[in-house]
């Protein structure tokens, strides 16, 4: 009997064969459990010590923000330089109006002392008393006067200091770090997720954490690459593919993928990298670029506070390519430095050999926080070691995942991810049934490490119609993606999808699948 069957691959009749076939039904979900959780940032999670140790450091904060020293650089002596140059300047005036004033009363003097002489010859002993007295008079007038002066001084000083005081002191209530405010007495709950940050970085020592969050401080404000459209515009269009986000871990985490493979290119490279400027405008970039995924992270307890991030090294310039190996150390120190608890993880995938060689130059310069954060995956082992903080239909194709851009066929809520584990030297089978005529199957399969045989069948529900090859039999290697195929079928029956393992290891095989009947797509 004829059977109308429609698909992607083509289809072909032959004989009905016998085969060992497991319903999809019978797989096993794939356990949600997370491999890794974030350090909470609950204030009743954190033990005694990292209490006292956070409450020191937002008293620290409080008083810096509160007395205008945050952006202190604590370079003083300019400072009391200035004042004593200030000092000198008002000291030498004064001495040089004091001879001044000595000459007018000698003068004055002289003056006075003629007259009283004149009138000691021509005046009468009381005139000479009288005369005496308005002196008197005159001399008590004179040292008001001088003592007024000498207050109206003295008040001018006074009011010029608080104006000094007022340029050096400026307190700004509103300063902020990633998007939140770090001025504890404002009572974000943010707040604590920032400062925390710092404290772990810096193992709990408030003193060092606190100096590290105001070299981050100093270091923002001296930046002049967090805005740069113009750098970009100058930068190789395949930079674009270097560092993007894509989906998210199992704990909620943005993944960051950086590929290294774009400076394989010598023009790109040369381009990138070729130039001081070049690699300047490189940094502005890669820092840009941790901004925005920075803005991705919901900074609250609870919250996904963290990026994870995924390097990956194949077809990239070994450690013979200075300009690449320095790049990339200037920005792993900056992100060490500026950036701290902001990467939950870094996975590297396909490292080279030449990696464990290039890693002593960098690694030393690291701390012990920032190294055990670091994953390391050999080309075999990329889609088994993703597994472990991504699920699979968030794990791009090209890593041995389910996601592919711009998908149409599967969303997040189509077809749940099964698993099946075929034992070494075995074959195992997956059905998905069609329950009625005129459907559409769609499926997504791939095997951990593949080296498997595989090939896809339709066989319908009457004994008596043909068996349908819709993918012959073929020898899947390592670095095989997953595979994505639709079959169209005119009666009811199944898809049968075949793994044989021909080596004396366990595999284990991740499916979805989803079917589309006629009716629907018509009603």
């Amino acid at each position: 009997m004829a059977v109308e069957a429609v698909s992607g691959n083509g289809s072909e009749a032959v004989a009905p064969a016998p085969a060992k076939e497991v319903s999809a039904k019978e797989a096993v979900a794939v356990p949600k459990n997370a491999s890794f959780r974030e350090e909470s940032n609950f204030l009743d999670d954190l033990k005694e010590s990292e209490r006292k140790a956070l409450a020191e450091l937002r008293d620290k904060v409080e008083a810096a923000i509160m007395e205008g020293k945050l952006f202190d650089d604590g370079k003083p002596e300019a400072k009391e330089k200035g004042e004593a140059k200030k000092k000198a300047e008002k000291a030498v005036e004064k001495k040089e109006e004091e001879p001044e004033a000595e000459e007018k009363g000698e003068e004055d003097g002289k003056k006075e002392a003629d007259a009283e002489e004149e009138k000691k010859e021509s005046d009468e002993e009381g005139e000479k008393k009288k005369a005496e007295e308005e002196s008197g008079e005159d001399t008590k007038e004179e040292a008001k006067k001088e003592e007024a002066g000498e207050k109206a001084a003295a008040k001018e000083e006074e009011e010029e200091k608080p104006a000094e005081t007022a340029a050096v002191v400026v307190v700004d209530k509103d300063i902020a770090l990633w998007g939140v405010p770090l001025l504890p007495s404002k009572g974000d709950e943010a707040t604590d997720v920032v400062l925390l940050k710092f404290l772990r970085a810096r193992d709990f020592k408030a003193g060092a954490a606190f100096e590290m969050l105001l070299r981050t401080l100093r270091w923002r404000r001296d930046w002049t690459g967090f805005s740069g459209d113009a750098d970009d515009a100058d930068l190789p269009e395949e930079l674009a593919g270097a560092c993007y986000l894509d989906g998210a871990d199992r704990e909620g985490h943005p993944v960051c993928y950086n590929a290294l493979g774009v400076f394989a290119d010598d023009a790109v490279y040369k381009k990138a990298l070729g130039t001081e400027e070049g690699k300047a405008r490189f940094l502005r970039w890669r820092v840009r670029a941790m901004e925005r995924h920075v803005a991705k992270l919901d900074l609250r307890p609870g919250g996904a506070t963290s990026l994870l991030q995924v390097t990956d090294l194949k077809n990239s310039p070994g450690p013979a390519k200075k300009d690449l190996r320095v790049a990339v150390k200037q920005v792993l120190d900056l992100f060490q430095d500026n950036y701290p608890e902001l990467v939950a993880r870094n996975i590297l995938i396909n490292v080279p050999f030449w990696y464990y060689a290039f890693s002593t130059l960098f690694y030393p310069f690291l701390t012990q926080r920032t190294k055990s954060k670091f994953v390391v995956a050999r080309p075999s082992k990329v889609t088994e070691t993703l597994l472990k903080y991504i699920p699979i239909e968030a794990i791009p194709v090209k890593y041995g995942g389910l996601k592919r851009d711009g998908d149409t066929e599967f969303s997040a809520d189509d077809g749940e991810v099964t698993e099946i584990t075929v034992k070494g030297s075995s074959t195992q089978t997956i059905e998905i049934e069609a329950t009625e005529g005129d459907a559409t199957l769609t499926w997504d399969l791939t095997v951990l490490g593949w080296e498997v045989n595989y090939k896809e069948e339709f066989v319908p529900a009457d004994e008596g119609s043909y068996t349908i090859i819709i993918r012959k039999g073929k020898k899947m290697g390592s670095g095989e993606e997953a595979v994505r195929n639709s079959f169209r079928a005119g009666e009811p029956g199944k898809v049968v999808l075949t793994v044989e393992n021909t080596s004396h290891r366990k595999k284990k095989v991740l499916f979805r699948h989803k079917a589309k009947s006629a009716c629907a797509k018509k009603c």
